[in-house]
């Protein structure tokens, strides 16, 4: 099992802390959300079915033609690579580490690649990967460039996958318009922007046909009935949306601010998070958990990723934490 942020128990194990008194902030889920609307006892007591309007009020919410619900996009992530055999899969890397280990499982060719050696990879690729915004740096590739590299694939039968997973604060880069052209799929998770990482829901955006395979592998009422119950409900409240939006915005700026301000600068991020490098990220990383502030540690990147504090409370905890970081940080320009 790879490692993941969110391991909130096995922090308070190590560091004898209770769990109540932890401010986790491993995770790019945000922090807070919508009051759960009720759920109907008829999505407990029977299967799921798909004339609920789930799947039009996703179409509408991410502006796609076609789409299948999906337990997590974790599970289109380890499901896509079924559909493929001995293929030479290129990941821009650093990035989410279950894409190239799910495409390694399935006996696929998976190589590392940066973004500007793309160019020169793509003609020996079936399959291109790439995050975006990335997870964890939060870099941002163009749409413009991505369609001209999936042209290039589709030409011969590739693939290209763009996981979306933080995409919904800034719908103006997403492919999402897109995804029907054959060779393009789109994966969006549901739980991250709306708060609701435990309803395991997420969306694959692709062309029918591919929908078709996905679909007959997956298995029949792959959500469960309140998933899909509470998720209607939240896609089409456009208001609440936007209220979330504006909320992330300006709690991302925040979070860039703050982090400048106690010498530990974001080289990137998006809405959710912000990702810091600095030669200090595990003992700063260590310094903050034993005060009970969980933070995503990338030891291999000497970097760490801060996700947003839920409330007041959470941001004075967090500013405190980052302070006590000053001296680890300024030993650092002591280093010769």
């Amino acid at each position: 099992m790879l490692e993941h942020g969110g391991r909130l128990r096995a922090a308070a194990q190590r560091y004898g802390i209770p769990l109540e008194d932890w401010l986790d902030l491993s995770t790019g889920v945000a922090p807070y959300g919508w009051d759960l609307p009720a759920v109907p006892g008829s999505a407990w007591a029977r299967l799921p079915e798909v004339d609920d309007g789930l799947e039009q009020a996703a179409r509408d919410y991410y502006g796609a033609v076609n789409l299948l619900p999906v337990a997590g996009s974790q599970a289109a992530i380890q499901a896509l690579p079924r559909l493929r055999r001995n293929a030479s899969v290129g990941i821009i890397t650093p990035t989410y580490a279950e894409h190239a280990a799910a495409w390694r499982r399935e006996g696929h060719r998976v190589t590392r690649l940066s973004e500007g050696s793309v160019h020169r990879a793509l003609p020996q690729l079936d399959v291109l990967l790439v995050v975006n915004p990335n997870n964890p740096t939060g870099r941002l590739i163009e749409p413009s460039r991505l369609l001209n590299w999936h042209d290039e694939l589709a030409e011969r039968g590739g693939w290209l996958v763009i996981d979306e997973a933080f995409m919904d604060c800034t719908p103006e880069h997403s492919l999402a318009a897109y995804s029907d052209m054959p060779g393009l799929i789109v994966l969006r998770s549901f739980g991250k922007f709306f708060g609701l990482a435990g309803l395991r829901l997420g969306f694959v955006l692709a062309a029918q046909a591919l929908l078709d395979e996905l679909e007959a592998l997956l298995g029949p009422w792959a959500v469960s009935g309140p998933a899909r119950s509470v998720a209607l409900d939240l896609l089409v409240d456009g208001e609440g949306q936007r209220r979330q939006r504006e909320r992330l915005l300006a709690d991302g700026e925040r979070l860039t601010a703050l982090l400048r301000d106690c010498g530990l600068p974001s080289t990137g991020g998006s809405s959710l998070f912000q990702f810091c490098c600095t030669r200090r990220a595990v003992p700063c990383a260590e310094l903050l958990a034993r005060r009970g502030i969980l933070v995503r540690l990338f030891a291999e990147l000497d970097s760490l990723r801060f996700g947003l504090p839920a409330d007041e409370c959470g941001w004075l905890r967090l500013e405190q934490g980052l302070l006590e970081c000053a001296p680890i940080l300024a030993s650092l320009e002591e280093t010769p």
